[in-house]
């Protein structure tokens, strides 16, 4: 009998909702995107309304392969991707490749991963959402097309693997923002005079000088706190009013993601990790599979199911009582460009608190559940109350003010219990982002402490007065949540994009991260300020990329087109590129400056090197004088990555050659590791592993190691013995046979030999393609880069003179 297929994104979801549809289904998983524009050309048909040209990934091969084979002899096809943007569109790439004209692939929709949810979904299948697809295309064909175009200036002006991605430049120029902000801060000093007193009854309480007259007091220097004090030395202090209010803290929202990602404890990246485990399933005792323990983890929407709703009153009703429900669900506003179709991240069922289950949980998994299941039962619960308390005390021309809160009914602070701290970052994330600019230290004005009872006209002992100098602070530096919080606040990308812009920054080396905070490197303000300003201005700017994302949502919701919102970005972005060609500055040739070299005395410029922005005498190479512009930062921030040596955590650092891992034992362990920078971030190379294989010359085991450009296969008797085993190409020799390798000449540059070197001496400078020449019908040709032609595919047969042109193609964030 033929088996439903069904198709899902990742192993451990197929594994999970195998078990949930029985023996009459196949869940097959295709290990994310299995189709995308293609790397070696632009992809996109600028003349037919930017129609992409998708390929098959190279990776995905075997597994489209496999898919198809199941989708032959299977009675249904259904596609499961996750319920976003992302998922639609790996879900329309599937339909394409193992779909027929006879036989059309379904769509299943679920939010969560429950048996109840699964089970629904199949028995009530979808079509693929076309316009939620076409958000997705643009967006990716948009990102292509700024990053293909702008990427080789970047490679020309200063070096390769630099990019400036539609959103990316936006996210590093607020970061550059806030430095500058910081740079051009003068601080500014400010006196508090603060009131020790004392009333009939205990406790003796603090107040602040909070006017003088009718106008807010404003000291600015010792001189003057000391004329205060003076003043205040013989005034009789008398309370000249007592207020008393009720003041309620309402419950915020369940979670979003960018809420999530604000509260949580964890990097950005983490956080949506352990998420994605939650979600996927966790195996719980008694269980016939893994359960899902909270909705879908990508979402704007606080809108909650109405069944969910009913659960979490029943519940806070018989673990808290009563008094803790309001008469009716709270409902919480939805933004206008949510996806209302999916819900606030929640936990999919009351049944298993964040204590029952935390054994079958990791550490970081409880924490996080805990953090969701919290945030979900309090958004349903009362107001916390407050008898808050103001008390005004007179001294003759002065005025001091004291304020007192007294917790009069927990409502939905019941939830936290002890866990303080929690529940204020929680409500945190709900509050606006300060403007930037200058900030005082975050004193309150009076205070907030237990008052005793007291009159109107009751005059009161001073116990002391004390003045104390403060300064305004800098804004401070973003770390991931407030960076995450702006971005959502400008509009700028979306809250599954927030990770991947994180870790292309600091891939890029545009910023460092120093005690948890983002500070810009000199090649990402030089990128800001010099390269992408003033030609790429609209790129940079944060209304104008807002508005290409609230253009691109509306293609999600039918009300824009696909190809005229393109359209539209390119005719103005084309001027843009030929206008950047003309006047951006070259850092290979040099930015002058006004520093003087300290070796010839001449000037020295700008230039770009492997590991950042430098200052090079001009005169070079009579004087190859070099000086760092900024020194390289102390530790930024811990990864988990655990000394071999001494299983103490290693921490990343920042050296003048880059960054690496180092021991947090130092300088008792001085275990170093490499680190290695990709575009999904930072992370540690590899541990080296030893391999059965012995060494063609000396006979030892040959060992694989992680370098700059990734594995290689090495002996390990080095440096005594200095095999590598070589990269082989693929192609036979023309001459003896033998294979042709990836080698290295002396001064680092790479060429193609023969392995039979030196009887065999055929060699290339250019990589072999392994594609017959269509003139001649040499069995391979090579490829050539260069600035004036581009990549371009010749043949080695000088006398046959084929040539074909290829684009190259370019990393986007």
């Amino acid at each position: 009998m033929a088996k439903t297929l069904v198709v899902v994104e990742s192993p451990a979801k197929a594994k999970t909702i195998n078990k949930y549809l029985g023996n009459n289904y196949v869940v097959l998983a295709s290990m994310g995107h299995v189709r995308d524009l293609p790397k070696n050309k632009l992809g996109v048909d600028v003349d037919e309304g930017f129609r992409p040209d998708y390929v098959v990934i190279p990776d995905r091969a075997k597994v489209i392969k496999e898919l198809k084979a199941a989708a032959k002899s299977a009675s249904e096809i259904f596609v499961a991707t996750d319920p976003d943007r992302e998922g639609e569109a790996i879900g329309w790439h599937l339909a394409e490749e193992l779909g027929t004209k006879k036989r059309k692939v379904r769509r299943l929709m679920f939010n969560e991963i429950t048996k109840k949810a699964v089970l629904e979904a199949v028995a009530n299948p979808g079509e693929i959402d076309m316009n939620m697809v076409d958000a997705q295309q643009a967006r990716r064909v948009l990102d292509r097309l700024v990053g293909y175009k702008i990427s080789p200036l970047l490679w020309d002006k200063v070096r390769r693997g630099l990019s400036a991605g539609r959103v990316q430049s936006v996210a590093l120029k607020l970061i550059c923002d806030r430095e500058r902000e910081i740079e051009a801060f003068v601080a500014e000093e400010y006196w508090h005079v603060t009131a020790r007193l004392a009333a009939a009854l205990p406790p003796e309480f603090d107040a602040r000088l909070a006017r003088k007259g009718s106008a807010a007091v404003k000291i600015t220097n010792e001189a003057e706190s000391k004329a205060v004090l003076a003043d205040l030395a013989k005034a009789p202090f008398v309370v000249s009013s007592v207020q008393t209010k009720e003041r309620k803290k309402n419950p915020v929202p369940p979670f979003i993601t960018s809420k999530l990602q604000q509260a949580s404890r964890f990097p950005v990246k983490k956080t949506m990790m352990v998420a994605q485990q939650l979600y996927e399933g966790i195996e719980l005792p008694g269980e016939d599979a893994a359960i899902g323990l909270i909705t879908y983890m990508r979402t704007d929407s606080v809108r909650v199911a109405d069944q969910a709703l009913v659960d979490a009153r029943e519940h806070i009703g018989k673990v808290y009582g009563a008094e803790y429900l309001p008469a009716k669900a709270n409902q919480y506003r939805v933004k206008q460009t949510a996806q209302d179709a999916h819900e606030a991240i929640r936990p999919t069922s009351m049944a298993y608190p964040p204590e029952a289950v935390r054994a079958q949980l990791t550490p970081d998994q409880f924490s996080l559940y805990r953090l969701i299941w919290n945030r979900f039962i309090a958004s349903q619960m009362v107001p916390a109350t407050f008898d808050e308390t103001t008390i005004e005390i007179s001294a003759g021309d002065y005025l001091f003010r004291a304020k007192g809160s007294v917790p009069k009914f927990a409502g939905w602070l019941a939830v936290y219990g002890s866990a303080k701290e929690e529940a204020e970052e929680s409500e945190r994330t709900e509050r606006p982002a300060p403007k930037p600019g200058i900030q005082a230290d975050g004193d309150d004005e009076g205070g907030s402490t237990l008052l005793p009872a007291v009159k109107e006209g009751q005059t009161l002992k001073v116990k002391g007065l004390t003045p104390e100098q403060k300064f305004t602070q800098p804004p401070a530096r973003f770390n991931e949540g407030s960076l995450v919080k702006a971005l959502e606040e400008n509009g700028i990308g979306r809250p599954s994009t927030y990770a991947s812009i994180i870790n292309v920054l600091q891939s890029r080396e545009y910023v460092n991260k120093t005690e948890g905070r983002f500070k810009a490197t000199v090649l990402g303000r030089r990128l800001v300020d010099t390269l992408l300003h003033p030609a790429f201005d609209d790129i940079l700017d944060i209304e104008y990329t807002a508005r290409m994302e609230d253009q691109l949502d509306q293609i999600e919701e039918g009300t824009g087109q696909f190809a005229k919102v393109l359209a539209t970005f390119y005719k103005k972005f084309v001027k843009d590129l030929k206008h950047a060609e003309k006047i951006m500055p070259s850092f290979k040739e040099g930015l002058p400056t006004e520093v003087v070299c300290e070796k010839c005395g001449a000037p020295m410029v700008e230039k770009a090197g492997k590991f950042g922005i430098f200052l090079a005498c001009s005169t070079y190479p009579a004087c190859d004088s070099t000086k760092e512009i900024e020194a390289p930062d102390p530790a930024t921030e811990e990864m988990e990555e655990i000394c071999d040596n001494c299983g103490k955590p290693m921490i990343l650092k920042r050296g003048r050659f880059g960054m690496f891992l180092a021991c947090t034992g130092y300088p008792e362990c001085k275990t170093t590791r490499k680190v290695i920078a990709t575009k999904l971030g930072v992370s540690a190379a590899k541990a080296d592993q030893v391999l059965d294989e012995v060494c063609p010359n000396c006979g030892k085991n040959l060992v694989v190691k992680h370098g700059r450009f990734g594995e290689f296969t090495a002996c390990t008797g080095y440096p005594e013995c200095k095999y590598v085993k070589q990269q082989l190409t693929g192609l036979k020799c023309p001459k003896d046979g033998g294979d042709v390798a990836e080698r290295k000449s002396r001064r680092g540059k790479v060429f193609y030999g023969c392995v039979n070197y030196p009887k065999c001496d055929f060699t290339l400078w250019n990589k072999p393609i392994l594609e017959t020449c269509p003139s001649c019908k040499r069995p391979f040709l090579v490829e050539k880069i260069t600035k004036r032609h581009g990549r371009q595919l010749l043949c080695s047969n000088e006398e046959c003179g084929y040539a074909r042109s290829e684009a190259l193609d370019e990393v986007t964030a």
